[in-house]
């Protein structure tokens, strides 16, 4: 069993800290109307990536060293100057002071989320792929598509909301990322997507999604 320390922490907010600043990378070059940014704070980054995007927080700060009360001046002085509220990640093994520092200015629980990782091995006995199912690596330039097969993976009963399709494409862009797509009666029908983060010796999984008539197979087990 390992023990998580705040050591291991720091490697697992990694997973939600990088996507989120190569993801306002891209939007600089491909959408620069939306004023993307993303800037180191405390030992991690604070990220906007467009108002009401669901990516853009200060995320991975605070744990390499306490959070001080400059630093929180510093991200709801970013988050102030694109007209947008300051969303801060935290996890139960900051500093007590840091949780201190964000009671005093008011700041409430929006919500809880877990994460779930797991250590690879070299000697791992993988499950078969699924029969009638090709597997390979995506391309950079089927991004679109990609995003298109996981859009209609969240939406499958409803209207794909506007505005979802480009708010997935740049987590197929990333530089580093590797791109998964499962193909089946002759067209994409599953697909995924990992970014390796090499300083904290991390590989993050997202972007993860299969079309309903696909799914109950094994595609996202293989």
């Amino acid at each position: 069993m390992d023990f998580v320390d705040k050591v291991l922490a720091r490697r697992l907010e990694s997973a939600e800290e990088m996507p989120q600043v190569h993801h306002a990378g891209i939007l600089q070059n491909i959408r620069p109307e939306v004023g993307a940014a993303a800037e180191q704070i405390c030992g991690g980054h604070m990220v906007f990536a467009g108002l009401g995007s669901p990516v853009g927080r200060a995320v991975g700060m605070g744990l390499d060293r306490p959070l001080a009360g400059e630093d929180l001046d510093r991200i709801e002085a970013f988050y102030r100057a694109h007209a947008a509220p300051a969303q801060v990640d935290v996890c139960p093994l900051h500093d007590p002071g840091t949780m201190e520092i964000f009671k005093q200015r008011g700041y409430v629980m929006a919500e809880l989320n877990n994460v779930l990782w797991r250590r690879l091995r070299t000697d791992e006995q993988l499950p078969p792929a699924p029969a009638n199912v090709e597997f390979r690596r995506g391309r950079e330039e089927e991004a679109d598509a990609i995003a298109d097969i996981l859009a209609r993976s969240f939406h499958d009963q409803l209207e794909v909301p506007e505005g979802f399709h480009q708010m997935l494409a740049p987590m197929f862009q990333f530089p580093g990322g590797v791109r998964f797509v499962a193909c089946a009666e002759g067209k994409m029908v599953g697909v995924g997507a990992g970014l390796i983060i090499p300083e904290h010796k991390v590989f993050a999984l997202f972007g993860a999604g299969t079309l309903p008539d696909f799914r109950a197979r094994g595609i996202q087990t293989a």
